[in-house]
């Protein structure tokens, strides 16, 4: 069973930065893509898609340009999900500068390090919504009490397909699956919201079991079916509490169950389809 993994990073602060990196010295580093090579070594991830790193915001252009770069050289990398702030008037003009790129799929905006109002202002809607004239979706990264800002987006642009990154950032460690059970639920009624198993590791802490993983993988399933699903290795932020093979590993395990079918949609056919790769 093949994979692809839709959320991949890669970054060097020294050249693009991330002050975000800052915060975790282990992350505070150059990863390129012959490290993510070898860390997935037997992991059978034959294509990837590129998520945009939330690089600090004089930066979002060229980081998207050098990811079309390297992809040109490099079939691995076969779709990009740019940075993009859509609450900012000059947002039509970076949008039409990433349309350039060929391997551009979507946009995302990550909604959990800036205030909740955001996301609220018209402006930011308005200029969400023109990614469905140009076939780009928007990826969702928010927190889990963030999900009702994230149905509300999906219902005042419903015309733009959503993809709840790392299945909404639960409290893992903690076990706090409620109220996320619920908001999943009611986010996962919306028809144009999507969801990308990925993450879970890294909300989990070191001395995660795949039993913590499964409760929210299986509540995700329920909800979203398996036609809305994608899978997602969040390398390298994954390895703050698992290398990139544990988490495939564990992956497969949780779904050892699922019929081949089923598996498939999961690990590659969605993706495909989603991502246009």
């Amino acid at each position: 069973m093949y994979l692809v993994d839709t959320h991949q990073h890669l970054w060097d602060a020294a050249v693009i930065p991330c002050s975000w990196c800052a915060a975790f010295p282990t992350l505070n580093r150059r990863f390129g893509l012959e490290d993510y090579a070898a860390a997935a070594q037997d992991c059978a991830i034959t294509k990837t898609v590129f998520v945009e790193c939330d690089v600090d915001d004089p930066n979002q252009l060229a980081e998207a340009e050098s990811i079309q770069r390297l992809a040109e050289q490099h079939p691995l990398i076969t779709g990009l999900v740019a940075s993009g702030r859509p609450e900012n008037p000059g947002f039509p003009a970076h949008l039409g500068r990433l349309s350039g790129l060929a391997k551009l799929r979507g946009l995302r905006r990550v909604l959990h390090v800036v205030p909740d109002a955001v996301s609220q202002q018209p402006l930011f809607r308005e200029n969400l919504r023109r990614l469905a004239a140009l076939g780009l979706t928007f990826d969702l990264c928010v927190l889990a009490r963030q999900l009702p800002l994230a149905r509300e987006l999906a219902d005042a642009c419903p015309a733009v397909t959503f993809i709840l990154d790392h299945c909404g950032v639960p409290d893992v460690k903690a076990r706090a699956l409620d109220p996320w059970r619920e908001e999943i639920r009611a986010l996962a009624r919306r028809p144009n919201v999507h969801c990308k198993i990925s993450g879970l590791v890294a909300y989990a802490g070191p001395g995660w079991t795949v039993a913590d993983l499964r409760p929210w993988v299986e509540h995700v399933i329920a909800c979203f079916g398996w036609d809305r699903l994608v899978w997602g290795g969040d390398w390298p932020v994954c390895t703050l509490a698992s290398s990139l093979g544990g988490w495939v590993a564990a992956s497969h395990e949780l779904t050892a169950g699922c019929t081949p079918e089923q598996r498939a949609k999961l690990f590659h056919l969605n993706a495909e389809r989603l991502y246009r790769v």
